[in-house]
C-alpha cells in the first residue's frame, strides 16, 4: 500500500509560480501522476509519469506551464506549476497506480490534497 502526503499549495497571483511536493512511501515501478479538481467539477489527470521511462504526459490544460519530476532518492514526486491562471484553482492530489500499464482511470492511492488558489 502506498502512501502519499502532498505538501506546497497555497494561494498566489495569476503569471506566479508554485511547487507542490508529494513524499511517498515507495516510488520504484509505481506510476505516479497528478490529479486536480475544481470546485462542482470531477477530478482530472493533468500530469502522469511512467515508472520504467520517466516518460511524462501531460493536460492540455496544463501543457508547457506545469513540469512534473521524481526524485527517486527522496521518494518524492513535484509538480512546477508556472504562469498560473486564475482556472488553475483546485484541490492538487498525487496519487499512485498498482497497475500498469497506468491510464487515469488505474490509479487507486491517493494524497489528501493540497489547495491551490490563484486570484486575477
Amino acid at each position: 500500500q502506498v502512501q502519499l502526503v502532498e505538501s506546497g499549495g497555497g494561494s498566489v497571483q495569476a503569471g506566479g509560480s508554485l511547487r507542490l511536493s508529494c513524499a511517498a512511501s515507495e516510488t520504484g515501478r509505481t506510476c505516479m501522476a497528478w490529479f486536480r479538481q475544481a470546485p462542482g467539477s470531477e477530478r482530472e489527470g493533468i500530469a502522469r509519469m511512467d515508472p520504467y521511462d520517466s516518460s511524462t504526459v501531460y493536460d492540455d490544460s496544463v501543457k508547457g506551464r506545469f513540469t512534473v519530476s521524481l526524485d527517486s532518492a527522496k521518494n518524492t514526486l513535484y509538480l512546477q506549476m508556472n504562469s498560473l491562471k486564475p482556472e488553475d484553482t483546485a484541490m492538487y492530489y498525487c496519487a499512485a497506480s498498482s497497475y500498469y500499464p497506468c491510464p487515469y482511470s488505474t490509479f487507486d492511492y491517493w494524497g489528501q490534497g493540497t489547495q491551490v488558489t490563484v486570484s486575477s
